[in-house]
């Protein structure tokens, strides 16, 4: 029985258990190979924002080699205390005085055995793969009685005591009688090529999962809302002041959830997608703008990149003073944010809203690893939201169009780029940038410019066909970096190796600048012509001759010389255009293998202007300011603090 036929089995037996169970059928067939499906009741103490969770883990081993250890990511115990990895992280040098002891969270796991009875507590251990900080307990280790074979599935039941932290401190928290709960129950690593990948919670990751089937039964106070992950099969009124939601997800690889009783609900639906938003009561004048936002998102990434297969969104307003669990994604559940004054020309509601969502698709449905290469989800979400805004909203105000001030959502991001180009690669594990700003451009920035630079050079249609077949081919499944470039080499049918190379892998920057231009009348040269006499007298004077000479007419005639620098390690072809005193302009083409490029024209009219990639069609390029130079400006090599001075700015801009 080959992989591929256990996998099918093994996700009919899903089914039909949950289908002899009473639970709902979402998907027909399985959309993901379920290797990690969940059930877990979870009672949340309003007063104390503590958890207590029962767990019922189904893991199958869908690897070749036998698994000796389950790994577990236990990611609340990142707020455990000040020794925490993330926490170092975090807060570096800050003191300790500065966390208040509501601000610290945990996930105590009190008993952890097999479906059969056998307790497997007594040998499990907190590791430490990434950094040896053994302190950290953010990664357990469980091992069985024996080797867990390919194909069998394992059972594994736990019961687990969490506090969450006030307020939300990362993603996850408590505020007042808002709560937010995610990355909260013991959660399974991913078991591939022959090892665990689970990595300890760290200040600038996320996160790597299996896909599974989920039911969830939360308790909480009967005149709380409840918004989360799935669909919502049932509630049931305890008669003690509390109420249980039943929640159930199929192909999902997280569960998160929220309640508060102060959340009012709003409906939508955009094509097949029941939008629900839940909205705190400050807000309620949003309520319009929140669920076009979700409308719009829907609508775009459906039809740009491929059908949404989820039946339903629910977008989250968290609380005032909650803004930590705000701007996050979760499988059919995301997180907004915004103020009580939110003028609709500052469309920040608007872009986190279909950031969001977008993760949906490049995270949610294409499970790459965050953890190791967070571009595959950050960086190609940036670039969807990029276009999409700016397809609404127009380029020159996408982000800000208020009262004479616009921003355009590309020029934010390729300050943010600039912020911090060449500190590290792209392809780098999250905890390992140089800071967060390193972070922040290589996961977010620098691919969204990549992404465009190169729809650009290849054309939008060709570009659309690349994120298309991205998503058809590897929903569900944990692709890498190198997949994405044989798609996009495939699709294109060029080999792009040679720009994914320099634009992930290395830390070149990419800088071609106009560094000089002239334009000079053509003077008849003076002393003596190659073709005269010497038998014949002296003249006073002779015009010399020369290749200008012959080119000029009784006008006058000029000689133009641009040249073009590139200044960066990285090589990319350029347009530059010359612009003359009459009007006309010319285009050139420059491979920008070299150094230096020159241009020369004899013309009646003198070049008033040159500029490097007119049409702005290469957003990676690091210093848009030196991409123009006129006749009447010194050469770049004269003016005072030459490239040095430019590189400055631009890297630190004032």
């Amino acid at each position: 029985m080959n992989n591929w036929l256990k996998m099918v089995l093994s996700a009919a037996v899903f089914i039909l258990a949950a289908a002899a169970a009473g639970q709902p059928v979402i998907f027909e067939k399985a959309l993901s190979p379920r290797i990690a499906s969940y059930d877990i009741e979870v009672k949340l103490d309003a007063e104390t924002g503590i958890l207590h969770g029962k767990e019922t883990l189904y893991w199958r081993n869908a690897s070749s080699y036998p698994v000796n250890e389950l790994q577990f990511h236990l990611y609340q115990n990142a707020f455990r205390n000040t020794k925490s990895s993330f926490m170092k992280e975090t807060l570096g040098s800050k003191p300790e005085t500065k966390m208040k002891p509501k601000q610290y969270g945990f996930i105590d796991i009190e008993s952890i055995s097999l479906a059969t009875g056998e307790d497997l507590k007594a040998k499990r251990e907190f590791i430490h793969p990434d950094d040896d900080n053994a302190e950290d307990r953010t990664v357990l280790r469980v091992p069985p009685p024996k080797p867990l074979l390919p194909g069998q599935v394992i059972t594994v039941k736990i019961e687990f005591t969490e506090k969450l932290p006030e307020p939300p401190f990362a993603r996850s928290g408590a505020k007042k009688d808002f709560f937010f709960v995610s990355q909260w129950f013991p959660k399974t690593g991913v078991f591939v090529d022959g090892r665990w990948n689970c990595h300890q919670y760290h200040s600038h990751t996320e996160f790597f999962a299996d896909y599974g089937v989920y039911n969830v039964k939360m308790t909480v106070p009967s005149k709380n809302l409840v918004g989360a992950t799935g669909i919502e099969v049932s509630r049931m009124d305890n008669g003690d002041g509390t109420a249980t939601h039943f929640y159930h997800a199929e192909d999902v690889h997280d569960f998160a959830w929220t309640t508060s009783p102060k959340f009012i609900e709003f409906k939508t639906r955009q094509n097949h997608v029941d939008i629900r938003l839940l909205l705190q009561a400050a807000h309620k004048n949003q309520a319009e703008r929140h669920l076009e936002a979700a409308r719009l998102a829907v609508k775009y990434f459906e039809s740009w990149y491929g059908p949404y297969p989820y039946p339903n969104l629910t977008v989250v307003d968290p609380a005032p003073g909650a803004g930590g669990a705000g701007g996050m994604e979760y499988p059919t559940l995301i997180t907004a944010g915004t103020l009580r004054v939110m003028p609709k020309g500052v469309r920040a509601v608007e872009m986190v809203i279909i950031h969001e969502f977008g993760h949906n698709y490049w995270y949610h449905l294409v499970g790459s690893n965050e953890f190791e290469e967070s571009w595959l989800d950050e960086g190609i979400n940036t670039y969807s939201e990029i276009q999409i805004v700016h397809d609404i909203y127009g380029a020159e105000g996408s982000m800000v169009d208020w009262l004479g001030l616009k921003a355009d959502d590309l020029q934010i991001r390729r300050y943010s780029y600039l912020a911090a180009p060449n500190l590290d690669p792209v392809i780098r594990n999250g905890w390992q940038y140089y800071n967060g700003a390193s972070y922040t451009a290589m996961s977010y920035s620098k691919p969204a410019l990549m992404l465009i630079t190169l729809e650009n050079y290849l054309g939008k249609e060709t570009m659309n066909k690349i994120m298309r077949e991205w998503l058809a081919r590897f929903s569900f499944q944990h692709p890498h970096t190198r997949d994405f470039i044989t798609v996009a080499n495939e699709v294109s049918g060029q080999n792009l190796d040679w720009f994914f190379d320099q634009a992930l892998f290395s830390n070149a920057v990419l800088d071609y600048a106009v560094s000089s231009v002239s334009s000079k009348e053509i003077e008849k040269g003076k002393g003596y012509d190659f073709d005269y006499s010497t038998d014949k007298p002296l003249p006073k004077f002779l015009p010399l001759k020369t290749e200008e000479s012959d080119k000029a007419s009784p006008e006058k005639m000029y000689l133009s010389v641009v040249k073009v620098r590139r200044l960066g390690e990285f090589r990319f072809p350029v347009e530059i255009e010359m612009v003359f005193d009459d009007g006309e302009k010319l285009r050139e083409k420059w491979d920008g293998q070299d150094i230096w490029k020159e241009f020369r024209y004899v013309k009646p009219k003198k070049l008033v202007s040159a500029t490097v990639d007119p049409d702005k069609k290469i957003p990676l390029d690091l210093n848009w300011q030196n991409n123009t130079r006129t006749a009447e400006q010194p050469p770049l090599e004269k003016k005072k603090g030459g490239y040095l001075e430019l590189l400055k700015f631009a890297l630190n801009p004032q």
